[in-house]
């Protein structure tokens, strides 16, 4: 973001605030479109206005957006791998004793089986 000028830097951290605003209001229930487009104007319209003066602000909201975007994205991805899994009964750590397993029993591999690689 060091490189970009300072009229996308505003866009994008515009875009950024509102995407939380969203989240936020939706999560509360107290979404309204009226609310959020007022928010979105007067948001991109006073960055837009004072993005000479606050080009170092912006950098730094910009990088503190996108490693919390990030982490909860990711928390969110793990999670759904967990629920998937939960829900398909897929055991990864093998907790649970099968009678149908992946894995082969020592005790029943015969040494007639057992070939040199190499």
């Amino acid at each position: 973001m060091e490189l970009t000028s300072p009229r996308f830097k505003s866009i994008v951290v515009a875009a950024g605030a509102s995407f939380w605003f969203f989240i936020i209001l939706t999560a509360t229930g107290l979404f309204d479109l009226k609310v959020f487009v007022i928010f979105v104007a007067v948001t991109l319209l006073l960055l837009q206005i004072f993005t000479k003066r606050l080009s170092a602000a912006l950098d730094i909201f910009a990088i503190i957006n996108t490693k919390v975007f990030l982490g909860v994205l990711f928390v969110f991805f793990i999670s759904l791998y967990g629920i998937f899994f939960k829900i398909l009964g897929i055991d990864l750590l093998r907790l649970k004793k099968q009678k149908n397993t992946y894995w082969l029993d020592m005790e029943q591999l015969k040494e007639s089986r057992i070939f040199k690689q190499y």
